[in-house]
């Protein structure tokens, strides 16, 4: 059984706070406001920019589950991360040179880096089992999420100037920065199990995608962890579609200034911090199906809220709540996942739970938005996320932990 090292802990912990940056600039606040603003000007910006984050998460639904089964053939989940990582750092850097106009490069760059970030995940999050004994899972991931959401709350103080001054593409080499500098603590500092470990062949690569049917009918046999994916697949769905678009409803629906958005985005990020600690412990006491429902039910206040609101102080409001659902709710889930997965099939069922259920889920959320903004408005698309929400706790009702 692992025991927890604090070095080890904030090594681990550390690459939250590297990704997050990217996370918060690069998904959530900045880079959509100019992709969609700036580098698109035929008023598609919302369908453009849902198009893009669907090809990102597409691509690492595909590969994810095969990169986790390699990984767990040759115990090299660092070397796998360092490549995920480097592929992030790179485009978001590459973004610097864009001008309007450049639609598809735009997209391209921004699917490349968001798939290095997501597909970095799968790795990172398959280390907890290995670094934290299963009772301190909820405390060790909540921590996790905290250090992130720190890290996202750096990247807006770091870059609000730049902002205020209306040089984003500037903002995005700051974040690629951040974003290699913070990653390499866990490179360092954090020690992965090399027991049985053989060298990357083909024969490993074919096994892997074989391997990838083989979990799919595992899986099925885990009846309690096979419902938990379902309704991951459904509320996760929402969730990274409000990450995507909520800087973009706050500025073309409701009208906020930079200023506002940075007052915002902080203020969420400051929240998520707490919420995430504190759910961490209830997720300890009280387990994480519980904590789960509680988040989803705060979910779906959060979705009728946005719909209702139409000023600029009652969303501020809105935002908070959600700030408490949002790290705890991912921080739970990856309790949960740990609890129930195998250990020796923990980078392929994280892969899954990460790359395949994860990513492909959030194929279908941004691309309905988009599709549903373009044609009825921001507002009404905003429905459909409360569906999501509602349909995944129906399902979490159903799973069972022992």
């Amino acid at each position: 059984m692992p025991k927890l090292k604090k070095s080890v802990i904030a090594g681990w912990s550390l690459f939250d706070f590297a990704n997050s940056s990217f996370a918060m600039i690069m998904v959530t606040f900045v880079y959509p406001l100019y992709y969609a603003n700036v580098i698109v000007n035929d008023g598609n910006g919302d369908l453009y920019w849902g198009i893009a984050m669907s090809s990102s998460m597409l691509l690492v639904a595909l590969i994810a589950p095969a990169l986790g089964a390699i990984a767990d053939s040759t115990r090299s989940k660092k070397k796998v991360l360092f490549v995920f990582t480097f592929v992030a750092v790179i485009a978001t850097a590459a973004t610097y040179f864009l001008q309007p106009g450049m639609i598809a490069l735009g997209a391209i760059l921004f699917i490349l880096g968001n798939a290095g970030f997501e597909g970095g995940i799968v790795f990172y999050d398959a280390f907890l089992p290995e670094i934290s004994p299963p009772e301190k899972f909820g405390k060790v991931s909540g921590i996790g999420f905290a250090v992130g959401y720190l890290g996202s709350l750096a990247a807006i103080v770091v870059t609000k100037d730049l902002l205020l001054g209306g040089k984003y593409p500037e903002s995005f080499l700051v974040t690629a920065a951040m974003f290699a500098v913070f990653a390499m603590p866990i490179f360092l500092f954090v020690p992965e199990s090399r027991h049985e470990a053989e060298p990357y062949s083909l024969r490993i690569v074919k096994d892997s995608f074989r391997e990838v049917i083989r979990t799919m009918r595992r899986i099925r046999q885990y009846k309690s962890l096979a419902t938990f994916l379902v309704a991951f697949f459904l509320y996760n769905d929402a969730i990274l579609t409000v990450i995507g678009f909520s800087g973009l409803y706050a500025k073309n629906t409701l009208n906020f200034e930079t200023g506002d958005l940075i007052k915002l985005f902080a203020m969420v990020q400051t929240v998520a911090i707490v919420g995430s600690m504190i759910f961490g412990y209830i997720t300890d006491r009280t387990g994480p199906r519980l904590t789960i429902m509680i988040t989803l039910a705060i979910w779906l206040a959060v979705v009728i809220g946005a719909y209702l609101t139409s000023s600029v102080t009652s969303f501020y409001v809105v935002a908070a709540v959600a700030g408490l659902a949002l790290g705890s709710s991912q921080s739970a889930s990856r309790s949960m996942m740990a609890l129930l997965t195998p250990k020796e099939h923990t980078a392929e069922f994280f892969g899954f739970y990460d790359g395949f259920c994860g990513k492909a889920s959030a194929v279908v959320g941004p691309l309905v938005f988009g599709i549903l903004s373009r044609s009825f408005g921001q507002r009404q698309a905003i429905i459909s996320l409360g569906l999501f929400f509602l349909t995944g706790l129906v399902m979490m009702r159903k799973v069972r932990v022992q």
